[in-house]
């Protein structure tokens, strides 16, 4: 198992990313990596750093604005080869159909409760794991 796991945060509200960080906490789940956020607020940000590579999972707020969370992910799955799992962190549970929508592999409501969400994040670092091995 690697070291470390970078997870993409993106949300306009920087509560929002605080709350992701600690949810997670240094590691979701005993088999996985320790995580290390990286924090974006705009969407060029998320594009940048995904350009950049190195990032396991991005965890993308639904309620940001200008650009929410699902129109980001459906364009980084078009436009970004091999792009890591999305969790998408969602309104309201009625918004789950628009989470399938934008292609996101996972997602909970906000606000984040902390064992649903390092729960959820644990199975994509999981995932990401066993297709990389």
């Amino acid at each position: 198992m690697q070291a470390t796991a970078t997870v993409l945060v993106y949300s306009d509200n920087a509560g929002t990313r605080e709350q992701v960080r600690l949810a997670a906490g240094r590691r979701p789940a005993p088999d996985v990596p320790v995580v290390e956020f990286v924090e974006c607020a705009t969407l060029p940000a998320v594009l940048g750093e995904l350009e950049r590579g190195g990032i396991d999972v991005c965890v993308l707020d639904g309620e940001s604005s200008p650009v929410g969370g699902m129109g980001v992910c459906r364009q980084i799955k078009d436009e970004i080869f091999g792009c890591p799992p999305v969790l998408l962190l969602i309104g309201r549970p009625q918004d789950a159909w628009l989470a399938t929508w934008s292609r996101a592999e996972a997602a909970v409501t906000l606000p984040v409760e902390p064992v649903e969400f390092a729960s959820a994040l644990a199975s994509l670092l999981r995932r990401k794991h066993a297709l990389s091995a």
